[in-house]
């Protein structure tokens, strides 16, 4: 299940890069995968501060987090 989480972290990552900003209900529809999963990926890359979430008229909206050099 944690290669499975991550993989799909990395779907999050790719999609995020070319679209800057998504709902959680975008990525569903774009990946295919169960919002559980995605939710776990995205938990994943917030824990590790990769992503900003933020909580958007009942639904999350996550962009990456800048790079700071």
């Amino acid at each position: 299940m944690i290669t499975r989480i991550g993989i799909v972290a990395g779907d999050i990552w790719r999609l995020l890069e070319k679209e800057k900003e998504m709902t959680l209900s975008s990525m569903v529809s774009q990946t295919g995968k169960p919002r559980e999963i995605l939710l776990m990926g995205l938990g994943w890359l917030a824990r590790e501060g990769h992503v900003i979430l933020k909580e958007n008229e009942g639904d999350y909206t996550g962009t990456l987090r800048k790079k700071t050099a």
